[in-house]
């Protein structure tokens, strides 16, 4: 079985947010909600992995931690 970074999801009360996605990364999006389904039992949306993915993101990044405790401005990498 796979080793995913995401593990089961979280009830929180949401805000909403409106995002646009390329195709490729939609197709993505499905494909592990599909795989996260098979490992927990339980069908998962591929639209309630986006917060999830992107705490988990912000949480390891690094230099974003580098910088908010500095409270400095960050250099960005693209």
């Amino acid at each position: 079985m796979a080793k995913l970074k995401l593990g089961p999801l979280a009830d929180d009360k949401p805000v909403k947010v409106t995002v646009e996605l390329p195709a490729g990364l939609h197709r993505d999006l499905i494909a592990y909600a599909e795989i996260l389904g098979w490992e927990s039992g339980r069908t998962a949306d591929p639209v309630r992995l986006i917060a999830p993915m992107l705490e988990r993101f912000i949480a390891t990044d690094r230099g974003f931690a580098k910088a908010r405790k500095s409270k400095e401005p960050l250099k960005s990498s693209g």
